[in-house]
């Protein structure tokens, strides 16, 4: 039975998912022909999980049946100073995933929606 994704913040336990994730999208880069990884998926989950500890980064998980099925991650770029403008963050959307067998049914436009709520609010221009 499949229900439907529960778009939700990321929380740093998510990390070893979100890391596996990560490096799930980058296969789809090399088309069937997947090199040998030169770095193990443990130094991406410690990487996730700082950043989502001390609040650099934030991020939103699509969560089915307990399994994360897709991500969108935000990192906020300071801008300088000026004195005409705001100088309010924007947001860098580095990483976007949504599992393929979760793909055009809305999940991805979820994500971004929520990212743009919370983001909108409070923080960087997405």
């Amino acid at each position: 039975m499949t229900t439907e994704p529960v778009v939700r913040a990321a929380r740093p336990a998510d990390a070893r998912a979100l890391a596996e994730l990560r490096w799930t999208f980058k296969q789809e880069d090399f088309a069937g022909r997947v090199p040998t990884p030169a770095r193990d998926v443990e130094e991406a989950e410690r990487w996730i999980r700082d950043r989502l500890g001390d609040g650099r980064w934030l991020a939103r998980v699509a969560e089915s049946e307990g399994r994360i099925r897709g991500h969108v991650f935000l990192c906020p770029v300071e801008r300088m100073p000026e004195p005409y403008e705001d100088n309010d963050p924007v947001g860098y959307v580095p990483n976007f995933f949504v599992m393929p067998s979760h793909r055009k049914k809305g999940v991805g436009s979820a994500l971004l929606t929520a990212l743009q709520e919370h983001a909108g609010g409070a923080g960087p221009t997405v």
